[in-house]
């Protein structure tokens, strides 16, 4: 966060719709069996099982990778990547406090694995591929006591740690074909392996668990099966199921008091499975692929995160699953509120647009066209339909309540339709293309009419506003240019042009002005009748572009954010920041204020959805 944006007051944030179900073993539950822990960007959310209450650690630079939390819930570790050539760092959380404990840097580029000793002395840690070394840190003096490169130069690259579950000296590491028990040697600062023998089993390990009188070593393999190997003699005990292996490979294990395992797959099965021959007792399928299990209590119920970014929840007894959180596992491209409300919005991402309810934050209706993506997304005026733009150069129209298509308008633009916005008085709509092409379409009963299609912009329309009383749009365009189009007579009243593609625009309400914003990290404010120069630029970024930009209904402030991941609102005659909003771990892609001020939702490219208290009340 830059020096200026310190002492500036922060955003409230009110409720984060998000988890990166690609984290390995990301979704854990605390000890103290009330919160739950997931990464989301650069962020970690500690979220309470009871009533859903959200809070969050800041710390990270970059995208979380992995999280470990120590058996007596006095820590939470968790390590990030970075770009080719900078140290990742971890970080050692003190639970209590919510604060960072400790920092700690020596890998590269990537932080792979995190594992706490059982009685909190020691942090075990993996780095990357490029960096492909292990090492042991002191938590008490958060300094490094030794390392050793991570697997012997036959075998590939390791994937996973686990510690014992009763000795501080000894750990286990696996990966691509390789399998490693290592003992601590602290008089001399070394770790030292012995190779498990697996004998001629070449396996690719993705996930371990340790049993829990330190006996046995489950390994969850690329291949469906499951290895089980013992602690003491380092050998390969068994390997099953023998016929039909878990689909998709094993990504996940957990032990369970019985001695039976949950097993997560790739296919996004969940099965439990006999820990003596692997059979299967019972199993539930869900969308996309089990990367986390998580055990509450004595393991009655137990939570599952998945690559399509849900959470389940799951009753030990009966194997009965409930979805309890939804979210976006891709860049969330757009976001629209109804207007009149600050209760419903809608998002799109990839190949779906999902409608959400503001209050508790939840999942009302999904809309998804299979290969194809969504870039843009509105709601018509009266609340009557969802419009939306697609790559596939289509303009669909939904039922807001219904999700069903209303309409299709087939070949709008060639090359992908890139921005909508629809007439207040819901008789029109406005769509922009990646050719740069702005088109005007009369909506009929059931059809529809191409009014006039103008061709000035060289490069894809970025952003449509339509002025209240419908004759008149603005398009920006990544060609450096906003032009104000006439859309009634289909002529062009004005055009801007500076050096930077432009990413958003508004019209301020009284509609005298406009403000745009870009790739040159000003918000520049133009005359609408005399749109030769700016009237005035606002250096709203340090770092990166900015994507999304809104303005407040009564015309006094405005928000912006882009990649440098700050949600900022200016007051719109001042031209200065009065509140930041830090929470976002991607760059944010879009933002809305709605239509009664109460809140801000800004999205990001991390499939994060964040919703603020907006700061300043209304005035009348």
């Amino acid at each position: 966060m830059d020096v200026e944006t310190e002492s500036i007051p922060r955003l409230e944030l009110e409720a984060v719709i998000g988890f990166n179900g690609h984290v390995s073993s990301g979704l854990r539950v605390h000890p103290d069996n009330e919160h739950m822990i997931y990464p989301l960007g650069c962020a970690i959310i500690l979220k309470r099982i009871k009533d859903g209450k959200q809070e969050f650690l800041h710390g990270h630079t970059n995208n979380v990778t992995c999280i470990s939390v120590s058996k007596s819930g006095l820590y939470i570790a968790s390590g990030q990547v970075n770009f080719m050539g900078f140290k990742a760092t971890i970080i050692i959380w003190d639970y209590a406090t919510r604060t960072i404990y400790t920092e700690l840097v020596l890998h590269k580029a990537k932080v792979e694995a995190l594992a706490f000793s059982p009685n909190d002395k020691y942090l075990v840690s993996l780095g990357g591929q490029d960096d492909g070394s292990i090492v042991v840190w002191n938590i008490e003096t958060k300094q490094a006591i030794c390392g050793s490169p991570a697997s012997a130069q036959s075998a590939g690259h390791s994937l996973i740690l686990q510690y014992s579950n009763t000795n501080d000296n000894i750990f286990v590491s696996a990966g691509s074909g390789t399998l490693r028990v290592w003992e601590l040697d602290l008089p001399n600062r070394k770790i030292r392996p012995t190779e498990c023998q697996t004998g001629k089993l070449k396996r690719t390990v993705k996930c371990l668990e340790i049993s829990e009188d330190d006996q046995v070593i489950f390994c969850g393999t690329m291949s469906g099966d499951i290895m089980k190997v013992n602690l003491k003699t380092k050998l390969l005990n068994h390997c099953g199921p023998a016929k039909s292996k878990y689909s998709m490979g094993v990504n996940v294990i957990k032990i369970l008091k019985s001695g039976d395992l949950l097993v997560g797959c790739g296919s996004g099965t969940v099965t439990l499975s006999s820990g003596t021959n692997f059979k299967t007792l019972k199993k539930v399928d869900l969308e996309k692929a089990v990367t986390s299990i998580a055990t509450l209590g004595d393991g009655n119920e137990f939570f599952v995160g998945t690559e399509a970014a849900q959470m389940y929840r799951f009753s030990y007894e009966n194997f009965k699953v409930e979805l309890i959180s939804t979210s976006h596992n891709d860049a969330v491209k757009d976001v629209a509120i109804l207007f009149g409300t600050s209760e419903l919005f809608a998002t799109c991402s990839d190949e779906d647009i999902r409608v959400w309810y503001t209050g508790k934050p939840k999942e009302l209706l999904r809309i998804t066209i299979p290969n194809v993506t969504c870039n843009s997304v509105d709601f018509m005026f009266n609340g009557q339909s969802i419009i939306s733009a697609w790559n596939d150069g289509k303009i669909r129209l939904f039922g807001p309540e219904s999700g069903k298509l209303m309409l299709t308008i087939h070949n709008a633009h060639t090359m992908g339709a890139t921005a909508i916005a629809g007439t207040r008085d819901c008789k029109r709509i406005v769509s922009g293309g990646g050719e740069g092409q702005v088109c005007v379409w009369e909506l009929k009963p059931r059809s529809y009419r191409l009014l006039e299609a103008m061709k000035q912009h060289k490069a894809a329309v970025t952003c449509l506003k339509i002025k209240s009383d419908d004759t008149e749009c603005v398009s920006a365009s990544s060609d450096g240019t906003c032009i104000i189009w006439d859309i009634v007579r289909f002529v062009v009243r004005q055009m801007m042009i500076a050096n930077t593609l432009f990413r958003t625009v508004c019209y301020h309400p009284e509609e005298f002005q406009i403000i745009t914003s870009g790739t040159d990290r000003k918000v520049a404010y133009w005359d609408v009748f005399e749109g030769k120069s700016a009237l005035r630029q606002l250096e709203a970024s340090q770092s990166g572009a900015i994507n999304g930009m809104h303005i407040s209904q009564d015309g006094k402030y405005f928000v912006t954010g882009g990649d440098d991941k700050l949600v900022k609102v200016w007051d719109y005659m001042l031209g200065g920041v009065t509140h930041v909003g830090v929470g976002h771990g991607g760059s944010i892609t879009s933002m809305k204020i709605c239509s009664n001020s109460r809140n801000l939702v800004s999205t990001s490219a991390d499939g994060a959805i964040l919703c603020w208290k907006f700061p300043h009340v209304p005035s009348s």
